[in-house]
């Protein structure tokens, strides 16, 4: 399955409880009940489509290690007004959400309130220079019903996640490959559902996620950091 951000800088230990907030269509909560270590996950999403299918693919993969014991849940809910009491996760997640909210500031203080001491907080978002290419490209693309209603800078985004008292430890760019399909797509907006070159590329991309051959993969990492369509950065919040 294809995942976005890299679940071994959670440094996660058996038992411990890990919030996917805005879970989607579940890609990092399936990566997260597969983990080697036994995990308790909860899956939050102000979509109930999303959420089915997300618990549809629980049953499309092969049962997990029985022990130690893991469990996943899921609820619909609103990153601004999360529903758990203070220090209730150990780590939380969130992939691709904020550049949809309408108040960022809002969620992270939610994020950083759940948070236990010395929890740690993964988030992606679209890199601004692709991003800014789609916008560019199309008006469609910006304007779609639940879309992207900002572009981030890493940098501000840092900051603003530091200002709740979290400090960075890493970054990181990923899916280089997926930034030329989307400006195909942005491109041809009004008949991408006609173009055979998007059907084209799809299929492409379709095929690495499933077969995830060697010079793909290479291909991928090696171009990330100049081509990466997302970013990835990585938290802790103080122990004390």
């Amino acid at each position: 399955m294809m995942v976005t951000l890299r679940l071994d800088a959670l440094d996660l230990q058996d038992g411990q409880r890990v919030l996917d907030l805005g879970c989607g269509r579940g890609r990092h909560s399936h990566a997260l009940y597969w983990h080697e270590r036994a995990l308790d996950v909860v899956m939050l999403d102000l979509s109930l489509e999303d959420l089915k299918g997300a618990v549809d693919g629980f049953f499309e993969l092969p049962p997990p290690p029985q022990t130690p014991p893991r469990s996943a849940v899921w609820c619909v809910g609103d990153a601004a007004r999360l529903p758990w009491p203070d220090a209730s996760f150990d780590a939380v997640i969130c992939s691709e959400v904020l550049e949809h909210l309408p108040d960022v500031d809002a969620a992270l203080g939610e994020i950083t309130r759940i948070l236990k001491p010395g929890g740690r907080f993964a988030l992606s978002v679209p890199r601004y220079w692709p991003e800014a290419i789609c916008w560019r490209l199309s008006e469609g693309y910006s304007n779609t019903p639940g879309g992207h209603v900002r572009i981030f800078r890493a940098g501000a985004l840092q900051e603003q996640v530091e200002a709740r008292g979290l400090t960075a430890y890493k970054r990181h760019h990923a899916h280089a490959l997926h930034s030329p399909y989307w400006w195909l797509r942005c491109a041809k907006w009004d008949r991408q559902e006609e173009s055979r070159s998007v059907a084209l590329y799809r299929r492409f991309l379709e095929w690495d996620l499933m077969k995830r051959p060697r010079l793909t993969r290479w291909l991928e990492a090696a171009l990330n950091p100049a081509l990466g369509k997302s970013v990835a950065m990585y938290f802790q919040k103080a122990a004390t």
